[in-house]
């Protein structure tokens, strides 16, 4: 069955594109879920007015996003934790943890958009990423400290 994508897709493709999908993954899943069109002539017509919006949506969006980053940037969170022998910490630092920090200093940000490479074990500086826009990365310090 050919559909036209309503949203970007990671397994199909990007917002527009005509695919072919089984018949039954387009009926139950993608079409009530408003993320495709059946493909028609009247669905591409309707798409590309989509389309436009959706590019305007999305390069405010990105503005926003950059504007942020540039915040993120400056900033510094410092995060106490327990510690044991030799600056080994009890547990690790997580993204619910830099999450509640942020929103503590005005910043609401998801937990699944904090991406920590490696887990923060140790007492330290870190660097962690924090996933605004999927064209838009910003660079956070995160300051391990121990917790008295």
């Amino acid at each position: 069955m050919k559909i036209i994508l309503r949203q970007n897709v990671d397994t199909l493709g990007a917002i527009g594109e005509i695919v072919n999908v089984k018949a039954g993954y387009a009926r139950n899943y993608l079409i009530p879920r408003e993320m495709a069109y059946v493909a028609s002539d009247g669905a591409i017509r309707a798409l590309e007015t989509e389309k436009k919006q959706y590019d305007v949506k999305m390069s405010k969006a990105k503005a926003h996003a950059d504007v942020v980053a540039g915040q993120l940037a400056e900033l510094q969170i410092s995060i106490p934790m327990q510690v044991g022998e030799e600056g080994r910490l009890f547990g690790s630092v997580t993204a619910p943890m830099i999450a509640q920090e942020l929103e503590l200093r005005g910043y609401h940000v998801d937990r699944r958009l904090i991406i920590i490479e490696e887990p923060i074990k140790t007492l330290g500086i870190f660097d962690v990423k924090v996933k605004l826009h999927p064209e838009v990365i910003a660079t956070l310090k995160i300051w391990v400290i121990g917790q008295e």
